[in-house]
């Protein structure tokens, strides 16, 4: 392998989903060299770092990130970026009588990942690399119809804005960290599920996967750290609402 082709480094949380594939596919085309981090292998990345997210504990699970991650690279090496799209859905109010449990998932899926995606940037994220999480633009408001789903993804927001507060949070002193606010990806399970969509609303995930790859290509192209970027899609075309 040449040189460029292992120059620069990325690791995607959630590499197996539907948005983690798309990324690591397009960070492949880029000959950047791709880490991924979830229940089973894609088989499109350098490395693969498989997790139990149903039997491991939150720390269990970052001892064995870190332990495996810190094989992968070596002593040396360090990532440009960490890019955070692990997730899920699930709805419920207090009355549902899964209310607990769909809250939980939500927990695990998208807070526990972001907690453990932060504290791999907090050791092998380069100086001036970059850390996107992913929030929602639903949890901007209240979610009485999918209280879980919101109340994670709001304390993901809280955690990109604390985290940007660099030289309090442990980050790199130059690095970048931020969120994206999706409303509708479109994805294959939420065609399977919602058929009778406006699938003119709902946000290709290549625009996604490109985004990352201009921000991480590109460090001017960024927003201010901190911030948590809208994804806003009508009529089949997306642009960014920044706060």
């Amino acid at each position: 392998m040449t040189t460029t082709a292992i120059q620069r480094r990325v690791l995607v949380y959630g590499g197996k989903g539907a948005l983690g594939s798309v990324c690591v596919d397009y960070f492949r085309k880029q000959n950047w060299w791709v880490t991924s981090i979830d229940l089973h292998e894609n088989d499109q990345a350098n490395s693969n770092i498989l997790i139990d997210v149903n039997s491991l504990s939150l720390v269990d699970q970052e001892t064995n990130v870190i332990e495996q991650l810190t094989q992968t690279l070596g002593m040396d090496d360090k990532l440009d970026a960490i890019i955070c799209v692990a997730g899920g859905w699930a709805g419920g109010t207090a009355k549902n009588k899964d209310f607990i449990k769909n809250s939980e998932l939500m927990i695990r899926q998208s807070l526990w990942s972001s907690l453990i995606a932060t504290k791999l940037a907090s050791k092998f994220l380069k100086s001036d690399g970059l850390l996107t999480l992913t929030g929602a633009k639903a949890a901007l408001e209240p979610t009485p119809g999918m209280i879980g789903y919101g109340m994670a993804k709001s304390a993901v927001h809280h955690l990109v804005k604390s985290l940007s507060q660099k030289d309090k949070s442990g980050l790199p002193s130059d690095s970048s960290v931020l969120a994206i606010l999706p409303i509708t990806l479109d994805t294959p399970m939420n065609r399977k599920f919602m058929p009778n969509g406006n699938f003119q609303e709902w946000t290709p995930l290549t625009f996604v996967a490109d985004l990352f790859v201009k921000w991480t290509n590109i460090p001017q192209e960024r927003p201010k750290s901190g911030s948590l970027v809208q994804l806003l899609t009508e009529n089949g075309i997306t642009t960014l609402k920044i706060d």
